[in-house]
């Protein structure tokens, strides 16, 4: 198995407003983002739109 991830993930269209960077590194999406994709992953991200509760599983609108 090869360990070249650069083919792993390769996310198309991003706007400079879709993301930011953590001082650790990590990609944050904002809540532009999510909204452009239209739907919740319920991975309890940052910047949710759609009020996604992690504790009970739901999305509570």
């Amino acid at each position: 198995m090869s360990d070249d991830m650069s083919g792993f993930s390769k996310r198309t269209n991003l706007d400079k407003e879709d993301f930011y960077t953590s001082p650790e590194g990590f990609i944050i999406f904002t809540e532009k983002y999510h909204l452009k994709r239209g739907y919740c992953c319920k991975s309890g991200c940052k910047h949710c739109p759609y009020d996604f509760n992690q504790k009970t599983g739901k999305i509570e609108r």
